[in-house]
């Protein structure tokens, strides 16, 4: 029989770079859910946590809201009724994110000009 990994909440920041304080407003807000209690009632972690965890730091890193956040985990908890809906805020999400590599590319391009310049 293989258990799955129970982390906690020091394991876990270490492992995905999030704060424990990070990690328990990510709870509150709901947008990591149903984490595994202790019998002494600490918090414990699953490897789907961190993988979780994962998701959601690309996701503000890119430029996600706190609100679009929850509303995805929302539709999430909702089962697969809700992929078509998700999906499409992922595609829509992807076009920002495009944008903005596209304006970091024009940015990079210049830097690139004014180097060559100084050279």
């Amino acid at each position: 029989m293989v258990t799955e990994t129970k982390l906690s909440p020091a394991e876990m920041s270490e492992r995905t770079g999030v704060s424990i304080d990070t990690l328990r407003y990510y709870e509150r807000e709901g947008l990591v859910q149903n984490v595994t209690r202790a019998e002494n009632g600490h918090r414990r972690y699953s490897e789907n946590d961190v993988l979780w965890i994962g998701v959601l730091r690309c996701l503000r890193a890119t430029g996600m809201t706190m609100e679009q956040l929850r509303h995805y985990c929302e539709l999430g908890a909702q089962g697969v009724t809700t992929i078509p809906e998700r999906r499409q805020l992922l595609t829509d999400h992807r076009a920002v994110v495009e944008q903005q590599v596209a304006e970091l590319n024009e940015a990079l391009a210049l830097i690139d000009h004014k180097l060559e310049y100084y050279r």
